[in-house]
């Protein structure tokens, strides 16, 4: 998903957004054989997502750059700590800056976010853990819920955010409409105007798209869930459900497609709904409301 063609394309874009026109900054008052090293630092703890792309925003400015990272991608880091250092030309150094700090902060900030969710998650099959409102269920599609993503991206950085969500160890929803049927509210009204109703709306899908293809279904309530298993979706999401009626919900599907719970998932209530034994959960925030970690290229004597 995220290529190197992607990678270049999107730095090159963001290095012309920055300096259309040149660095005048650098060019008035750095000379032009001057070099020098700095070293990317951590000013808070997180986990990194990203190291590639701020090594490709340096050597798209200038090839003659060079990166050695001193960490991985998924690898979780803390503040004060060096991650990678870059050595060349001083005004390459500095045009590309920003541009590479941009990327690896927000792409950084996605994994560390996601890996807090996870980390929520995986917490209530320890021993001791007690859920809101009954005993801990296991999923039945997977050995521990999964935690994913959502099409609630920043336009032209989906594959970036993406990726950054699989660093922090989350899974991937789809990656846009092209890839899966995932018929909503307004879908399914506009074939009920039709006279078509729950049923044989998802029969009436079926029937037109190939057998490879995923078929989704939202409802937000119980009484939607039989007619939704009759017509044979693939996963029924639970759309802002109370935890009572998530629980309700896992046992009437019984395992007769994967389960997705989803609707202002927080991580005080994110253990809690995957406590009752949905399959995933898809949370928006994890990409539309990030903040960004804090990472900064000290320069070195």
């Amino acid at each position: 998903m995220l290529t190197q063609h992607i990678i270049r394309t999107a730095v090159e874009v963001a290095l012309a957004e920055d300096a259309p026109y040149g660095d005048v900054t650098c060019e008035t008052t750095i000379p032009a054989d001057e070099t020098g090293s700095a070293s990317l630092t951590a000013r808070e703890d997180g986990v990194m997502s990203g190291i590639d792309v701020f090594a490709a925003a340096f050597r798209a400015q200038n090839p003659a750059i060079e990166i050695t990272p001193s960490i991985a991608d998924g690898e979780p880091f803390h503040a004060g700590q060096a991650l990678a250092a870059v050595s060349g030309p001083v005004r390459d150094l500095l045009t590309a800056e920003r541009v590479a700090l941009n990327f690896t902060q927000r792409m950084s900030g996605i994994a560390t976010m996601t890996a807090a969710f996870v980390a929520r998650v995986d917490a209530i099959y320890a021993d001791g853990f007690r859920a809101a409102n009954g005993p801990v269920v296991r999923p039945r599609r997977y050995e521990r819920t999964r935690i994913v993503d959502t099409r609630k991206t920043t336009p032209g950085l989906r594959p970036f955010e993406k990726y950054a969500v699989r660093c922090g160890g989350g899974h991937n929803h789809r990656y846009g409409l092209s890839d899966a049927v995932m018929m909503k509210d307004n879908h399914l009204a506009a074939l009920a105007a039709r006279g078509i109703d729950l049923t044989g709306a998802i029969r009436h899908v079926r029937q037109q798209v190939g057998h490879t293809t995923h078929i989704e279904v939202e409802v937000d309530r119980l009484d939607q869930i039989p007619a939704v298993i009759a017509g044979g979706a693939d996963t029924i999401m639970l759309d802002n459900f109370t935890l009572d009626d998530t629980r309700r919900g896992v046992e009437l599907i019984d395992g007769r497609a994967i389960v997705e719970a989803s609707g202002n998932m927080s991580l005080e209530r994110v253990a809690d709904v995957a406590a009752t034994g949905v399959d995933v959960i898809s949370v928006g925030a994890l990409t539309h409301s990030v903040r960004s970690i804090d990472l900064g290229l000290d320069w070195l004597d």
